[in-house]
């Protein structure tokens, strides 16, 4: 009879007592533990700015999609803050149609009434001290009523100027303070992380002030997604990749975040921010820094941190940044059959306006094993598609015995990871065309998540909610990276600063201008 697990004898470990199963190391069990998912402790989130589009079309799908997969804890408490005058009953109402509308898995009408007598709201605005007494009072009783101990999260789903607002008014009630509250208090802060790099030292000083530093969760949704976490399982998991994967075979890095939308609703925002600020500084550049990073010593928060700033610190400018730095704004044009306006002609954008809707810089990476490897990087509104990939394009075989007809179709060796939308990894080489002919062409070989595992991937929001309430804070830039990141977009801002952005025609790859920076360099942009 062969023995399972449960039924192993107890057995001696020397000269000590008998150990029963339960308590000994077990390789089946232990494996089989890491597996499980894990769970948090009783908790709540309070959602500032519960509202608005993040939370409806984001946080509050999330939740749901959370306590349907079984990862939140039993004592859990959801508990918005607007400026609305509404009842606990106006907000779960106003939560359940956004969970509807937006959740990834099915909807279950027993595991929304389970999580609807959970759902809290306290109205005020952000300047309203009795808002606040009333929110600190709410959370203690909470403590007693659903037994969350005294352990929070705060999510600050509000416009940057108001951090410092809402952060002084949570130090002023002690609410961040993780003795007064008997349980962990954490903050979720989302980008961007200030303008420049002043502004981001001011509010890393003020949120490092009132919260303790590993408390503090910035939040990046795109290091969130399956495939970003992916690319470090594929570097460090397989032999295959990893000595290839320097300057001596890798001859350029292509990242994009392309996007198939115009501005919407939110030219009060974009028109201060840009392309940059907007997303090369912290999505592109995160990209960056996982493609190029070492292998960290153990997956820890703290290892990964630590090598990502490497890369981050060793990054160069191009030296001829009218060259190999270009911004482009959006003309008219035309998208999926539709005539689309130019920026200018967005609704509430100045009619001079001189914000950059399209961003694509070179940078370089002072180390060993990137010296002399140009990655490119490229972001844009009004884009063909809405992609984001990352594009590892190696060096051609320094000799082909083949002749120049045979191979004239035949390009880079490319390993080529999608971030969305259809998550995955293409790898491009060449192979011969079936026939009398020696001819050679490139082909592809895919792997998608959708077709290779059976279970779907969280979103992005899910995923790194749970990680705030587990307090592991892995998938989540730290004050030095954000600062660092910044250092790199500055000068280029500056060079930037008054000029008229390259003009592109909606339903383009975007201006000439970025085809030509490739183009003095004997390279191309690489077609998603």
């Amino acid at each position: 009879m062969s023995l399972t697990e449960d039924q192993s004898p107890a057995i001696s470990t020397g000269d000590g007592p008998l150990v029963p199963p339960a308590l000994r190391a077990n390789p089946l069990r232990d494996a089989r533990d890491r597996r499980l998912p894990r769970v948090p402790e009783p908790c709540a989130l309070v959602v500032f700015g519960v509202t608005g589009d993040l939370a409806r079309k984001k946080l509050l799908p999330a939740i749901y999609d959370l306590a349907n997969r079984g990862l939140l804890p039993a004592d859990f408490v959801l508990l918005g803050f607007a400026r609305r005058d509404w009842e606990d009953e106006d907000f779960e109402s106003l939560a359940k149609k956004a969970a509807k509308e937006h959740a990834r898995t099915n909807w279950n009408e027993e595991v929304w009434a389970r999580l609807a007598d959970d759902i809290k709201f306290v109205p005020g605005s952000f300047d309203d001290d009795e808002a606040f007494d009333t929110l600190s009072s709410t959370l203690d009783e909470l403590r007693n009523s659903h037994g969350i101990k005294g352990n929070a999260a705060f999510y600050l789903s509000i416009p940057p100027s108001m951090f410092p607002v809402v952060l002084k008014q949570m130090e002023r009630t002690k609410m961040a303070d993780n003795t007064a509250s008997g349980g962990w208090r954490r903050v979720v802060v989302e980008k961007p992380f200030g303008h420049d790099l002043a502004s981001a030292k001011e509010l890393n000083a003020l949120v490092d002030d009132v919260f303790t530093a590993e408390d503090v969760f910035r939040i990046d949704h795109y290091l969130g997604k399956e495939t970003v976490q992916n690319l470090m399982a594929l570097r460090f998991a397989n032999q295959l990749f990893e000595p290839v994967w320097n300057s001596n075979y890798v001859d350029s890095v292509q990242i994009t975040m392309a996007e198939d939308v115009g501005i919407g609703g939110r030219a009060g925002f974009y028109d201060v921010t840009g392309a940059a600020r907007d997303v090369l500084q912290n999505h592109l550049l995160q990209l960056l820094a996982l493609t190029a990073m070492e292998e960290p010593v153990e997956f820890t928060a703290e290892a990964i941190r630590t090598e990502k700033l490497k890369v981050l610190r060793a990054i160069r400018l191009p030296a001829d940044p009218g060259a190999y730095a270009i911004r482009g704004q959006y003309q008219q044009g035309w998208l999926a059959g539709e005539r689309v306006p130019a920026y200018r002609d967005e609704k509430d954008v100045p009619a001079d306006s001189k914000t950059e809707s399209y961003a694509a810089v070179r940078l370089g990476i002072d180390t060993r094993r990137w010296a002399g490897v140009p990655f490119y990087l490229r972001t844009g509104k009004r884009l063909p598609r809405r992609v984001t990939e990352i594009a590892v394009l190696f060096k051609k075989a320094p000799h082909l015995p083949f002749s120049h007809t045979d191979t004239e179709e035949l390009g880079h060796n490319q390993l080529v990871i999608r971030v969305q939308p259809d998550e995955g990894v293409t790898l491009k080489f060449g192979s011969k065309v079936p026939g009398s002919m020696m001819e050679v062409r490139d082909v592809a070989m895919d792997f998608l998540y959708g077709e290779a595992f059976t279970e779907s991937s969280p979103e992005a929001y899910e995923r790194l909610i749970l990680d705030v309430m587990l307090g592991d804070a892995t998938l989540f830039p730290r004050n030095e990276e954000v600062e660092s990141s910044w250092r790199v977009i500055d000068p280029l801002e500056e060079f930037w600063a008054g000029q008229e952005p390259e003009p592109y025609r909606a339903g383009e790859w975007g201006p000439k201008a970025a085809d030509d920076m490739l183009a003095r360099d004997g390279r191309s942009w690489r077609r998603p």
